[in-house]
């Protein structure tokens, strides 16, 4: 690898960009040059930046003391036994180490609900090296934020959120944090993607970066070129758990949000719109008619909640929401759950072809409720096997006393249910035995034979893509499968 010496770079990179600029077409978008330095920004950003370290006591648990297999006639059996007895009544200390930024000069700071969660004591340290003791204001879970305080003798020096949406990929981000407990460290990099989901919670819209972030950067602050905070740091991809490039970052316009009602409330107060959505495929949307496949899919609507009330029915394709485009499934949880409780909206919708509007009144999300409806039954030994729809390569049978039973299948769940599914088919990878079929092109069906028909029926006009909509474990589905021509 070649070494250049940093203003040796910095002339050669410039005069390319001037020598570019003679001959770029006019409108030619220009790359800026590489900053001769950070040290200015950086020295302005240090003092806001704060390390924080969590302690967790771990009470005595016997249960958990158990001898390793040994043979019965092992002279280590009471070696062990000894060992276990002495410590199974002490209690053990965990220390963890994280960073954040202040966002007032009373003595708010903004970290990761990770880097605080179930900690007995927390230890501020400022850039200075005074210690402080914390407490914790509010934290939330589903994005990872927490805000504690802190109570100092003067008031400290406040970081500022900037507009995380301008943040453009390429654009130049410096990481400030407590890396493996080091201290106060500068790294930079740039924005390397945006709206990235990593299964981390129901709102992910994280920011990726290049620039080097490791354990102990957690909650840290990732700021633009301006001083502004646009993202928190609070995961890394790592095979070696040390920085390999890829790392994220909250985006500040979530945070901002977030942060503002933990500094209200203690807690966070969500939009709630009572449906279920899913992601529209291509094979849903031609399915359904659709010309592309933004939007967000009503798959479920919750009984007498803020959508039901509003005329909201499933099937419906929710392709605006309060003025704003919709232009995926993932982007409706993080739009509603920024809407003030109470807020009437109107909701865009495409149903059956047709656009209409909807107005409706934001309910408050209680996630207790959620939690109650995701429960999942346990998967019970599949019947007898039914007729088997040949097109699809899956076997139907009638609901009935024995199949609800098997399948625990509530008593209002009408159609017919999926007893077995041939792996070599086309439904292998989107049914499962278990599933229901209760609509058949947005048409109900009863019976085996219901789908059946209608399936044939649809294969002889020429359909491509039959759209299935499904109970599976008492969540609603739409489930979308190619149709082949039969001879």
């Amino acid at each position: 690898m070649l070494a250049w010496p940093a203003g040796l770079m910095g002339r050669i990179f410039r005069s390319a960009i001037f020598a570019t600029a003679l001959v770029a077409p006019v409108g030619q978008a220009l790359a800026r040059a590489t900053p001769d330095s950070f040290a200015e920004l950086a020295n302005q950003l240090l003092p806001s930046v704060v390390s924080i370290a969590t302690m967790q006591t771990l009470k005595p648990n016997s249960a958990e003391a158990q001898l390793p297999d040994l043979p019965p006639d092992s002279p280590l059996q009471n070696l062990f036994k000894d060992f276990l007895d002495k410590n199974k009544n002490q209690s053990h200390h965990v220390t963890s180490l994280g960073s954040g930024f202040i966002i007032d000069p009373s003595g708010l700071i903004v970290t990761n609900n990770h880097v605080v969660a179930d900690a007995d004591e927390i230890t501020v340290t400022l850039n200075d090296g005074t210690t402080l003791p914390a407490k914790i204001v509010g934290r939330d879970d589903k994005t990872d934020l927490a805000l504690v305080r802190v109570k100092p003798k003067s008031p400290l020096p406040a970081a500022h959120f900037g507009d995380s949406d301008k943040a453009r990929i390429g654009d130049w981000v410096i990481a400030i944090g407590n890396p493996f407990g080091l201290g106060s460290s500068v790294t930079a990099g740039i924005v390397s993607a945006r709206n990235r989901d990593i299964a981390a919670g129901p709102y992910d819209d994280f920011i990726q970066t290049d620039a080097p972030i490791n354990r102990g950067n957690s909650g840290g602050p990732l700021f633009d070129m301006d001083g502004n905070v646009v993202g928190i740091n609070s995961a890394i991809f790592s095979p070696s758990g040390g920085s390999v490039g890829v790392g994220f970052a909250i985006p500040s316009n979530m945070a901002r949000e977030v942060v503002e009602q933990l500094r209200q409330y203690g807690q966070t107060r969500r939009g709630w719109l009572g449906v279920r959505i899913q992601q529209v495929t291509s094979d849903i949307a031609e399915g359904m008619g659709l010309p592309t496949s933004t939007g967000a899919l009503v798959a479920d609507v919750t009984p007498n909640g803020p959508a039901a009330k509003a005329g909201v029915q499933e099937g419906d394709l929710i392709t605006g929401f309060d003025g704003k485009p919709v232009p995926d499934s993932r982007a409706l949880p993080r739009v509603v759950a920024d809407t003030p409780v109470g807020k009437t909206v109107n909701l865009d919708v495409l149903r059956k072809g047709k656009k209409t509007t909807l107005r409706v009144t934001i309910a408050k999300l209680d996630d207790s409720d959620l939690a109650a409806s995701a429960l999942k039954p346990a998967k019970p030994t599949p019947p007898k096997p039914g007729s088997k729809l040949g097109q699809f390569g899956f076997t139907l049978a009638p609901l009935d006393g024995e199949t609800r039973t098997k399948y625990k299948i509530a008593g209002d769940v009408q159609g017919a249910i999926v007893t077995d599914v041939d792996p070599d088919s086309p439904a292998a990878e989107k049914m499962l035995p278990g599933d229901v079929i209760v609509q058949v092109q947005n048409e109900p069906v009863r019976t085996p034979e219901e789908v059946a028909k209608r399936v044939n029926a649809d294969t002889k006009a020429g359909r491509k893509v039959e759209l299935l909509l499904v109970n599976r474990d008492g969540s609603l589905t739409y489930v979308a499968l190619r149709l082949t021509e039969t001879g």
